[in-house]
């Protein structure tokens, strides 16, 4: 099960207001863009999302299960952190491989450490996974060995080795050339045909448009608006809506 529930998450660095009362729901099986201007929140969302950040207020949910509450005053340990951000599964911008493991060994190195099972069955499962991102040839080899998009496709195989109830992208292209964006694309796709619930942060309005069951629209740390891909890209509501998809298709 993963059903999300966001309501009134605040976070603040210092005096500057990054996210003003971000609230939404995202239901198992639905992939949610967000798409907004730099500097809108997005990438501080996810962070708070995978408690790489704290919010300073909200709630956080996963089902009836509440792993984040600001309003309750209590500190959750590590212990408790570590265990909310298996919910997660997060795939950077940069990759964030261990240069020093092979492909394999970046893809199995948290299920042995969390001790997910043997290892003969965390290693059969990386290879399916290394398999399903189209890499079974690479599995030996280095992250100094890949191109950036099959970098990218091992660290989506890392996050899904723990078999999150949610997928959280953050720019999953932004690092790659133009022609190494789609095989990345592509995964995403094959993980949306296969019912994987994701959150995915992007700067590409046709993917967004595509894959997305809802769009996000974020602007100055607050949703400014939400709807389907049709609803959003068809008939924005909002006047910020509308110059940033004018401005984003005029760079394409």
């Amino acid at each position: 099960m993963a059903n999300l529930h966001i309501k009134d998450i605040y976070k603040n660095f210092g005096k500057t207001e990054v996210l003003k009362g971000i609230s939404f729901t995202l239901n198992e099986g639905e992939v949610v863009s967000i798409i907004g201007s730099s500097g809108s929140g997005k990438t501080t969302l996810l962070r708070c999302l995978n408690f790489l950040e704290t919010p300073d207020r909200g709630v956080i949910s996963i089902d009836d299960k509440v792993l984040f509450d600001g309003d309750a005053n209590i500190k959750l340990d590590d212990d408790e952190i570590r265990e909310n951000r298996l919910h997660f599964g997060l795939v950077f911008q940069s990759f964030n491989l261990f240069p020093q493991y092979s492909v394999l060994e970046n893809v199995t190195l948290a299920p042995k450490l969390l001790k997910k099972g043997t290892n003969e069955d965390i290693e059969q499962k990386a290879k399916q996974l290394i398999e399903q991102v189209g890499l079974t040839e690479k599995a030996d080899s280095y992250p100094c060995q890949l191109s950036g998009g099959q970098q990218q496709r091992v660290a989506i195989a890392r996050a899904l080795a723990l078999n999150p109830d949610i997928l959280c992208f953050d720019e999953p292209t932004s690092a790659l050339d133009p022609e190494l964006t789609g095989e990345v694309l592509r995964v995403i796709k094959e993980l949306k045909i296969a019912g994987r619930t994701m959150i995915v942060v992007t700067h590409e309005m046709e993917f967004a448009k595509n894959v997305s069951d809802k769009i996000i629209f974020m602007a100055d740390g607050i949703i400014e608006e939400i709807g389907t891909p049709q609803e959003i890209f068809e008939n924005p509501k909002s006047e910020k809506t509308k110059h940033f998809l004018q401005n984003s298709l005029e760079r394409i």
